[in-house]
């Protein structure tokens, strides 16, 4: 097999082995082992694909890129970076879709959303997504397409399965969380259905200093600048 072909092998590994533990295979691999050996389980395998994956990818001979980047790409790439950085940062303020301790029931109240939760219900999982989408556009190698590719299908295809079992787990709680909120960013805004509702400053500058610092942080790991940081002397 190519170097490549592994490439695009682990990555299927790590996206599949996520969706099948996560959704069809939890049930009965969680009555198996219990709570908590499904969860050892679920980062043994998480932590084994991905490394699989990183090991795949350092291991690819020097590749073409396919596509040239020039600034208006790494334009486009800094500023969808600050975007995943705020909703990243924002994501952690009362985040329904978080998991609740094994034993511990889930909330019964349905917040108002506010902040990135009035733009899409799943900030986390696009943050995610527009990592992905940025590093395929300014490198445009084929390991790193798959590699960033898979990531984002795994934030993007993650999130609409999680609307799915937390339909089937909270029925009533979570579809009114959906009927107040959006999958896709800002279509319940431009529906009508909610409208945007800034929550304090802490996203703004908590996505701008992670936003910087894992821009800057390209530099002693990878040898080139990233961000705004290829502008000013990175």
């Amino acid at each position: 097999m190519s170097p490549l072909g592994w490439v695009v092998v682990a990555a299927i590994a790590f996206v599949g082995s996520h969706f099948l533990l996560s959704h069809p295979l939890r049930a009965p691999v969680t009555r198996a082992l219990g709570e908590r050996g499904f969860f050892g389980l679920y980062l043994l395998t998480a932590w084994a694909t991905l490394i699989w994956l990183g090991w795949a990818y350092a291991t690819m001979p020097p590749e073409t890129p396919l596509w040239p980047v020039g600034d208006g790409l790494w334009i486009v790439g800094t500023v969808l970076m600050y975007v995943a950085s705020v909703l990243l940062i924002g994501s952690f303020a009362r985040n329904p879709a978080f998991p609740t301790r094994p034993g511990t029931p889930p909330p019964t109240d349905v917040p108002e959303p506010r902040g990135v939760f009035s733009v899409t219900r799943h900030p986390m999982m696009w943050a995610f997504a527009l990592w992905g989408v940025t590093h395929m556009l300014v490198m445009p190698i084929p390991s790193n397409l798959v590699l960033a590719g898979a990531i984002a299908v795994l934030a993007l295809v993650g999130a609409a399965l999680q609307d799915r079992k937390k339909e089937a787990q909270q029925p009533e709680r979570w579809r009114a969380w959906e009927a107040k909120t959006s999958y896709w960013p800002f279509a319940a805004i431009a529906a009508g259905r909610t409208r945007f509702t800034p929550a304090g400053v802490v996203p703004v500058l908590g996505g701008l200093a992670l936003w910087l610092a894992a821009t800057w942080a390209h530099i002693p790991l990878t040898g080139w600048p990233a961000g705004v940081w290829k502008w000013i002397g990175g």
